[in-house]
């Protein structure tokens, strides 16, 4: 964990409610896929946890959802403020076991953590898929830049106003090696229900230090109780009470 300033250069709506923020400043904390940082904005106690989206040597991008006081702050900041940041955060996704062809599936704002993680399996001659999930039309986003980075990319809406009619569980593939997930619970539940092969979910909770101290994102799963902001938020699909 590392705790540092970063200069807004961009803060852009995307779609309905989601913006995309690139933050210049120094992210050799973050490395792995799946991580978090976590913002302290004024006037409010608890910092924001933000997935984050890409990073670079000299800068991070994260994608968020005004859903509070928080993110709405976040909202009407300009390019040039700054913002205090934990980065660093969080054990990701591992890509060790992703086989030739993993595929990645994203519910709404689940989706911007699987991007880096798109990058690395890609860098890694893997054949990615990627099933991306939203409500409607109106809050689809980043589906043309999985794609530039090579992968298969399918659109599911619930209401059908775009791509695939449904959830990203009726359109799986027959042929994929591994899974990666994000999403909101329901989600995540009916995907490790219906995959058959091996995975890793990234799970939300309520956070309220970030790094493990205040013992308040903690989850039961098959091995005890664990820290989502520390021992996750990546899980294996095996370590999650999820089999019925």
């Amino acid at each position: 964990m590392r705790q540092g300033i970063f200069t807004i250069t961009e803060n852009v709506p995307l779609a309905a409610g989601v913006y995309r923020m690139r933050l210049a400043g120094d992210t050799s904390a973050i490395t792995a896929p799946g991580q978090f940082i976590n913002i302290r904005l004024n006037g409010l106690y608890l910092r924001r946890p933000i997935s984050v989206y890409d990073a670079d040597g000299d800068a991070v991008t994260v994608i968020y959802k005004t859903v509070g006081r928080g993110t709405e702050q976040m909202a009407r900041m300009r390019a040039g403020e700054t913002l205090d940041a934990l980065t660093g955060l969080g054990n990701g996704y591992d890509t060790a076991p992703a086989g030739e062809h993993p595929l990645l599936l994203g519910g709404g704002v689940g989706v911007p953590p699987l991007y880096l993680l798109a990058k690395r399996l890609i860098a890694g001659g893997r054949r990615v898929s990627a099933v991306l999930g939203f409500n409607t039309r109106s809050e689809v986003f980043c589906v043309s830049e999985f794609r530039a980075l090579g992968c298969a990319v399918t659109v599911t809406t619930a209401d059908g106003s775009c791509g695939e009619k449904g959830f990203v569980t009726d359109v799986l593939p027959a042929d994929y090696s591994y899974f990666y997930a994000c999403g909101p619970l329901p989600m995540l539940k009916a995907v490790c229900r219906a995959c058959s092969a091996p995975g890793q979910v990234s799970l939300e909770e309520r956070m309220g230090c970030g790094f493990g101290a205040c013992m308040g994102c903690t989850i039961q799963t098959k091995n005890g109780p664990r820290r989502v902001c520390k021992d996750g938020p990546v899980f294996r699909k095996e370590e999650l009470p999820w089999d019925a």
